[in-house]
């Protein structure tokens, strides 16, 4: 049920990072080919902050630990902020350890000063929220150098959506309305809080509904691999991940 103070707030229901940090969630990621996945994501964050000189970072409603193990793994020193304590759950052991910090924190405005982290992510969130040029523009504010978010774009085959929902709703059970955006719309807010998209990247071609009902890591590559030799996923790839810097930076 959607809560009119929740929904003024700008999500379209709850802070969609508290759903994005549940156990239920991770199981959409579970076995070999939900593995996969996250390790396309993965390997294209990295190759992002690869040879930057970026050292700290905040993960923004990154509760569900997807980007924030790995980059503690390579060394960053990673925040991640969450919208309620329950988003701290699945890094609650790396916090522990003293691998990475969590914070619950308004993610519609970041309870930091400007340019406090020399890059910000955001990934699961943009999609979900009815302000996502307020979220954007907070991302922008905190970033000292970089800002890397992800996206799902009507500029792929994802221009079907709002007809396959329901198919894809009786597939995967949980899964939540979205927007799609265009990468104009994105980079033209990046544009206005003083940030030019530097780099931009499709993970997928074909749905990832698809992959997750195949559930074969081995397939799935292969039909993926072919997709990008042809250049579909540079072409039509989605969701996007994409990486903007302070202009003059």
């Amino acid at each position: 049920m959607i809560n009119l103070s929740q929904e003024h707030r700008g999500w379209l229901s709850e802070p969609p990072d508290i759903e994005t940090s549940s156990d239920d969630y991770a199981r959409r990621f579970a076995g070999p080919a939900g593995e996969w996945m996250l390790k396309v994501q993965e390997n294209i964050v990295l190759d992002f902050l690869r040879n930057t000189g970026i050292t700290t970072i905040l993960d923004v409603g990154g509760g569900h630990g997807q980007l924030a193990a790995p980059l503690c793994r390579q060394g960053y020193a990673v925040t991640v902020a969450g919208s309620a304590d329950a988003c701290g759950r699945t890094v609650a052991r790396m916090t522990e350890m003293g691998m990475c910090r969590f914070q619950v924190a308004d993610l519609l405005q970041l309870p930091y000063p400007a340019q406090s982290f020399d890059a910000v992510i955001c990934f699961r969130l943009v999609t979900h929220c009815t302000r996502w040029e307020l979220l954007l523009s907070e991302l922008c504010r905190v970033a000292r150098n970089a800002v890397i978010a992800d996206y799902p774009t009507s500029q792929s085959v994802n221009f079907a959506a709002g007809t396959l929902f329901g198919a894809k709703k009786k597939l995967e059970g949980n899964t939540r309305t979205f927007k799609l955006f265009r990468h104009d719309e994105i980079a033209g807010v990046f544009a206005a809080h003083g940030f030019r998209v530097a780099a931009r990247a499709g993970q997928f071609f074909l749905p990832m509904v698809l992959h997750r009902r195949l559930k074969n890591r081995g397939l799935s590559t292969w039909l993926e691999n072919r997709c990008r030799r042809c250049g579909l996923v540079r072409r039509w790839g989605s969701p996007v991940i994409v990486k903007a810097l302070r202009a003059g930076g």
